[in-house]
């Protein structure tokens, strides 16, 4: 009774963190809620049983991906409006239909499917968190060292790209400065665009 009262909270609190987080015009409030909505995911890892699970939600997603999202949010002008063209709306449409079918397809497909063995069933006897170990540092082990150098690369190359866009501060310009420039900005735009 509990973990059935449990999953429906958790399970409308997601929906409503990450629809806010969709439908939301302000990069704060949206970075806010999808962080509310990966903590709110992890609520179900926990009513599982899968405790390291949870962690990890909370830790990798919640923790380290929001900081990106909130670092990349700063090289942004959340200031000005965005017009999104729409050249083929057809396109979009049919995107979205094949994204449908595939999420069907996708869930369904455990269920159609009656032969199913894991390929590492967990043992009673050693804890959820060990399992994982033991398989993330024998089998993946160099997969997970290549993860990691790879994310090592590209927080450098961010800093050195953010490096490059740092001489101005939005903070100690009057708003007039910031009104020149982003004419400025927009004028080479369309200027890009033109050529």
């Amino acid at each position: 009774m509990f973990e059935a009262i449990a999953f429906y909270l958790f399970a409308a609190l997601t929906i409503v963190m990450f629809t806010i987080t969709v439908m939301t015009s302000q990069a704060l409030y949206a970075l806010t809620a999808m962080a509310a909505g990966m903590i709110f995911i992890s609520a179900f890892f926990f009513i599982l049983g899968a405790d390291f699970l949870g962690a990890i939600q909370i830790i990798v997603y919640t923790g380290a991906v929001m900081a990106i999202y909130a670092f990349g949010m700063m090289f942004f002008d959340t200031t000005r409006n965005v017009i999104e063209k729409r050249s083929n709306p057809r396109f979009v449409v049919v995107l979205g239909a094949l994204a449908a079918v595939l999420v069907v397809f996708i869930v369904l497909a455990p269920i159609v499917t009656t032969n199913l063995n894991a390929n590492y069933p967990i043992d009673l006897a050693v804890g959820n968190s060990q399992a994982i170990g033991m398989v993330l540092f024998t089998k993946y082990l160099v997969p997970f060292e290549l993860a990691a150098v790879m994310l090592l690369v590209a927080m450098i190359a961010g800093i050195v790209l953010a490096g490059k866009k740092m001489d101005k501060s939005l903070t100690l310009m009057t708003e007039e400065d910031i009104a020149l420039m982003h004419d400025s900005f927009t004028h080479e735009a369309t200027q890009e665009e033109a050529h």
